[in-house]
C-alpha cells in the first residue's frame, strides 16, 4: 500500500511537471510552439507564419552565446543548391561536406570558422563550409538556403558580421 502510494504520487508529480515545463504557455519554448521575444518591458508573440526556434536552439543558445573575436561589416547575399549558383555538384560543399542548415560561403575566412549575423539571425551560429566564386573579396559572404526562393527573398543585405573563433 505504501508503495503504491509513493508510485501515484511520483506519477502525479511527473505529469504536473511535464505539463509545467513543456506547456506553450509556460513561457518556455517548445519546438513547434510560438517563440516569446523580450523586448525591453514588453512581451511579443510571434505569429504562426514567424520564425520559430526549436527547444534545442533556445536553450544552448541562451547557455552557450560565444562572445566575437572581430566584428566586420559585409555584404551577405543568399545561395541555394542549384546548379546555376554552385559547380557540377550542388549539395556538396568546397569543404567536401553536404549542405546544412547554418552554412556560409566565404573566400576570407578558413573552413571551420564560426560567425553570427546578430541583425539579420539574432545568435543563430553559422559555419564556414563553402567558397564562393573567386571574383568576390573580403567584403562578401554566401548564405545557403534550402531553396531558391528563399535565398530570392533574402538577397542582397549589407551588415554586421561576428566572427567567433
Amino acid at each position: 500500500m505504501d508503495i503504491l502510494n509513493k508510485t501515484s504520487k511520483i506519477g502525479v508529480l511527473t505529469a504536473v511537471l511535464s505539463l509545467c515545463f513543456f506547456s506553450p504557455l509556460s513561457g518556455i519554448l517548445v519546438e513547434g510552439s510560438p517563440s516569446v521575444i523580450i523586448n525591453s518591458s514588453q512581451q511579443e508573440v510571434l505569429n504562426a507564419d514567424e520564425s520559430f526556434y526549436t527547444s534545442n536552439e533556445t536553450f544552448f543558445t541562451a547557455v552557450n552565446v560565444p562572445s566575437p573575436v572581430q566584428t566586420r561589416k559585409i555584404i551577405a547575399t543568399a545561395y541555394s543548391s542549384t546548379p546555376d549558383q554552385t559547380d557540377d555538384s550542388p549539395f556538396i560543399t568546397a569543404s567536401g561536406v553536404w549542405v546544412y542548415d547554418g552554412i556560409i560561403a566565404s573566400n576570407f575566412l578558413p573552413f571551420g570558422t564560426k560567425v553570427r549575423f546578430p541583425e539579420l539571425f539574432r545568435d543563430k551560429i553559422f559555419t564556414v563550409d563553402d567558397k564562393m566564386h573567386e571574383r568576390f573579396t573580403d567584403t562578401r559572404v554566401d548564405i545557403w538556403f534550402p531553396d531558391r526562393e528563399s535565398a530570392e527573398e533574402f538577397g542582397v543585405k549589407e551588415t554586421i558580421m561576428e566572427i567567433l573563433e
